[in-house]
């Protein structure tokens, strides 16, 4: 029993961690622009090694959920996750920076 209690607990602190570390791998960003008829977004970020850039640089983004867009005007300072989807860097995830 005491053997279960113990597995149990370290698996829920594995499981928090990676939500942690999913956290901290997000790209700090400031919005330029957004474009909510196009469902796009210009960002101004640093380095996104995931993406391949390893370089900070202002690109434009499509929405992976256009409603996204709605939570973020310019000049906000904003955390992201992006992919490329069909060949176009597209953002995933979006949250205004603390």
């Amino acid at each position: 029993m005491r053997l279960i209690s113990s597995l149990i607990l370290a698996l829920a602190l594995s499981i928090g961690s990676q939500g942690a570390l999913a956290q901290s791998d997000l790209i700090d960003g400031q919005v330029i622009k957004v474009d909510q008829s196009a469902g796009k977004i210009t960002i101004k970020h640093g380095p996104a090694k995931r993406l391949g850039m390893e370089s900070g640089m202002t690109m434009v983004y499509k929405a992976q959920d256009p409603a996204m867009l709605k939570a973020v005007k310019a000049g906000n300072k904003i955390k992201f996750d992006a992919e490329q989807v069909n060949g176009q860097y597209t953002v995933t995830k979006i949250e205004k920076a603390k």
